[in-house]
């Protein structure tokens, strides 16, 4: 038996100010809002946000990495929408990248020159 992941969901406190955030950086549409829940498609993505009662407590066990041609311009974007970036950019052979929080304090990363997955 397979199972394929059918989507990659934030706690958060406020799920439509994220997923606005979220649909502003990376593109994509709306699918889903209610005050408790809000959804993206950035395809071939679906990000989910739901409202939990608590804060974020301590640093991300699992972050996204979107790739980016340009890191030093996607990094300046995300803060213009509300990001903050944690540190410069790293070189990581065969690749580099840079990582911020999005505005509820969860880290991500935009990453360039890394190679592409073999098909499968």
């Amino acid at each position: 038996m397979s199972h394929r992941i059918a989507e990659v969901v934030y706690d958060c406190f406020d799920p439509q100010a994220l997923a606005d955030f979220y649909r502003h950086l990376v593109g994509g549409r709306s699918r889903q809002s209610r005050p408790e829940w809000a959804t993206i498609w950035a395809d071939p993505l679906i990000i989910g946000f739901q409202k939990v009662p608590e804060g974020k407590a301590v640093k991300n066990r699992c972050h996204l990495d979107f790739e980016a041609d340009d890191l030093e311009t996607a990094a300046e974007r995300a803060v213009t929408l509300g990001a903050t970036r944690l540190g410069g950019i790293v070189d990581d052979p065969p690749g580099a990248f840079v990582v911020l929080q999005d505005p509820e304090g969860n880290e991500f990363c935009f990453v360039a020159g890394y190679p592409e997955y073999p098909d499968a």
